[in-house]
């Protein structure tokens, strides 16, 4: 049976990002973290979260690996990608990971999914992921806007959201030098989300081996 994870995601309140009932933004082993995946999940569990999402970098191989586990987990991948002159990240979640219409945007070696550096070069076409998100049964979210060097956020957002944007992540802590890069306040990402009608959705960015 299918699941529909846009369903799932769109119930989920404020509280429930808050007050660590899920996180869906969530790195493992698999990419830049060091937690392993299914000790992450396990530790979801004892913990009592509704659902997590892992959203390993430009792969979805954890998710394949460990395929008994989705439902709890929401597959989920944060590709690396470009609009314009703004570098962001999109996730993309609820997908078939064996969809094959997404083949073309994962990663060809591990340093695509871990290494900074080597992960901007990528010149992915943000319309033709975002199609292919749609296409593999999935849903588009950019993760922590406030980060993104856009000059008119609402812009930005509604630009995005005119080639198939779904959702925003907008319950993110932005630790370490992120705090003091924030390019607009929550707040108004959460008036633009309301604006354009998109899913709000939230997660910690973890990369760390505990979850909190």
């Amino acid at each position: 049976m299918l699941i529909d994870y846009k369903d799932i995601i769109s119930c989920f309140t404020k509280c429930d990002y808050t007050q660590n009932n899920v996180n869906l933004h969530i790195h493992t082993t698999y990419s830049d973290g060091v937690g392993d995946y299914r000790t992450i999940v396990t530790q979801a569990k004892d913990k009592g979260y509704k659902n997590i999402a892992i959203c390993d970098h430009n792969t979805v191989q954890g998710h394949r690996d460990n395929s008994d586990l989705l439902g709890f987990v929401i597959p989920a991948v944060e590709f690396d990608v470009w609009y314009k002159y703004i570098f962001l990240h999109l996730i993309a979640y609820g997908i078939d990971v064996n969809a094959t219409c997404m083949e073309k945007f994962y990663a060809k070696n591990k340093s695509e999914t871990e290494k900074d550096i080597v992960r901007i070069l990528p010149k992915r076409n943000i319309k033709e992921l975002i199609n292919a998100i749609h296409c593999a049964g999935g849903f588009a979210v950019i993760a922590h806007p406030a980060c993104c060097w856009a000059l008119n956020m609402d812009t930005f957002i509604k630009d995005l959201t005119d080639i198939g944007l779904d959702g925003i992540e907008i319950y993110y802590p932005y630790p370490r030098w992120r705090k003091y890069m924030k390019f607009a306040p929550i707040e108004k990402l959460e008036q633009i989300a309301d604006k354009y009608g998109l899913i709000k959705t939230g997660g910690t960015d973890l990369h760390e081996s505990t979850l909190k």
